[in-house]
């Protein structure tokens, strides 16, 4: 199958794509961020197959980022050149911080010491950057203050790094597919990116915002014009999927100019490699559905993926049986639709993390009974709802209430509207619709129900890296999760520790909460844009030569 490849001087017949969007039409989309320069080479390109190995002279683009939900739409922003600065007569309300920012007032944040700037600051964040941009764009924020930013932010075309970004749906990502009938965990403010309030947003668009807390379905609105209205359409492609990330091995003769350089010996004798820049593979589907291959070739990849590609998964018997859900978003269009009115059989919830509660709320709020299973003690201090404010987060404190107060005993009978089993497991789904469940001191018993809801978290899925980013992890060969295994970054720079110029941010370094993701973009872009800067000086001259695109 022939692909689109961004490689400017191997030779090959040119092929026409059985798509809606033309050979030409994909390799101009492609070709507008760079310029009318990098444009004209790019539109030489030729198709090649798949089989066809790496050639001598590659264009190489600066930056692919991999997902175009909040941490790539901000990481976006940043690298096209918009900067913070502290704001004239702005007063940071940490004195420490604040001295330190009146020390280089003149500078960006993204040109100043972040390791310096975030010393000894605390937040609900282990990144220390993510604690630091969050405390300049909310500061005080977990103490209940509404304090505006201490930030301004300029556009400097001179920063503007050529990157692009590439998804799966339209700009938001996962945000356009969540269940649209629940409120936001965190308040709308909170979910905002730099430069466009989520309340100014809403004046301009005439919404009426009725609360701090929205539904996920303003956000996705928001961060889609978000990205039009702040410049950034050029560098997405939607409907884009990623098929393999892999790195290209050299000649050691070839370009010695390239940083991070690893060398690997030939058992043959033959003249070492050097690791360096990623090919980056995949397709893009047409508006008839047919799929458009390409290849892209990049000196940095920045993973922006999230966590919500693979829900958890108990693996038991009977877990796929159709009456079994895994999303909150299944559930949703099942209550909508009126699929589980008048059913005198409880809804089975899974899981003790905030989705399972916004499933009890749901279900509780449609007078759909509920028997909510969990495995941990409603006294386990790393239960969610104990880092949560009661005067932030009431629904969710109810629901922990609930969970606390009519769990079920062994002489008791289910409550009518909902019934907790605490320290207790799902063994196994039967096709009757019932289940077995096991206490944590072996007891079993058998529940009926009308439909299950497993919301156990989810996983990232990054199948396109090798070994599926098994590698990547703070604990090797173990699947990356957001929380037991995230991937190992450098906490400044977020580089990951364990492979040059990939990168990652958001849920994959940890990062659930909107509010700290940004901390990510914040510490890539300030490594790119001093890589680029040494780049460009390692060069010495304009044109920039090599591979690079200056």
């Amino acid at each position: 199958m022939p692909v689109w490849c961004c490689r400017c001087s191997l030779a090959g017949p040119v092929r026409n794509y059985n798509s809606s969007e033309t050979e030409g039409q994909l390799l101009n989309s492609f070709g507008q961020y760079f310029g009318d320069s990098l444009g004209k080479k790019i539109k030489r390109m030729p198709l090649l197959e798949e089989t066809v190995l790496p050639g001598d002279s590659l264009l190489t683009l600066p930056v692919v980022i991999i997902g175009n939900g909040p941490s790539g739409i901000c990481l976006s922003y940043l690298l096209s050149g918009y900067r913070p600065y502290l704001s004239p007569e702005a007063v940071h309300p940490n004195p420490i911080l604040h001295t330190k920012l009146e020390e280089a007032r003149h500078l960006s944040i993204v040109d100043q010491d972040l390791e310096y700037l975030s010393e000894g600051l605390e937040g609900r964040s282990s990144n220390p950057v993510a604690v630091l941009f969050d405390t300049l764009l909310h500061p005080e924020a977990d103490f209940g203050y509404d304090y505006p930013s201490v930030l301004h932010w300029k556009l400097e075309q001179h920063n503007y790094i050529p990157h692009v970004v590439l998804g799966k749906g339209p700009p938001g990502g996962a945000w356009h597919a969540m269940e649209g009938s629940m409120l936001t965990i965190s308040f709308g403010d909170w979910m905002e990116l730099p430069g466009l309030t989520f309340k100014e947003w809403a004046a301009s668009k005439r919404r009426n915002i009725k609360s701090d807390r929205v539904m996920p379905e303003e956000i996705a609105c928001y961060y889609k014009h978000y990205v039009k209205v702040m410049g950034l359409q050029k560098n997405f492609r939607d409907n884009v999927y990623i098929t393999s990330v892999s790195r290209l091995y050299r000649g050691d003769d070839e370009d010695r100019s390239q940083l991070n350089e690893k060398h690997l010996e030939m058992e043959d004798g033959q003249k070492p490699l050097i690791k360096r820049n990623w090919e980056v593979r995949g397709y893009q589907r047409a508006t008839d559905g047919s799929r458009v291959p390409f290849c892209l070739f990049a000196e940095n990849v920045a993973l922006a993926t999230g966590t919500f590609d693979s829900p958890g998964r108990l693996h038991i018997e009977g877990e796929d049986f159709p009456f079994v859900l895994h999303s909150m978003s299944d559930f949703g269009a099942a209550v909508s639709k009126g699929k589980l009115r008048g059913k005198a059989d409880p809804v089975l919830i899974v899981g003790a993390g905030l989705t399972a509660a916004d499933a009890v709320l749901c279900a509780y709020n449609n007078n759909i009974p509920v028997i909510h299973v969990f495995r941990r003690r409603v006294t386990d201090s790393s239960l969610i709802y104990k880092q949560l404010p009661k005067k932030l987060y009431p629904e969710y404190h109810k629901v922990y209430h609930m969970m606390c107060t009519q769990s079920h005993t062994g002489d008791s009978h289910l409550h009518s509207a909902y019934t907790s089993f605490p320290e207790h497991n799902v063994l196994s789904f039967k096709p009757e619709m019932k289940c077995v469940l096991q206490s944590a001191s072996g007891l079993k018993k058998i529940l009926k129900f009308s439909v299950a809801l497993v919301l156990i978290g989810s996983h990232p899925n990054l199948f396109f890296l090798k070994d599926q980013g098994h590698s990547i992890g703070h604990h090797l060969n173990q699947p990356i999760t957001c929380k037991g295994n995230p991937i190992e970054i450098d906490p400044y720079t977020y580089e990951c520790t364990k492979e040059a110029n990939l990168f990652a941010l958001g849920p994959l370094v940890g990062d659930n909460f909107v509010r700290f993701l940004k901390g990510g973009a914040l510490g890539i872009a300030r490594c790119l844009a001093i890589r680029q800067k040494k780049k460009h000086e390692l060069m010495g001259s304009e044109d920039g030569g090599g591979d690079g695109v200056p």
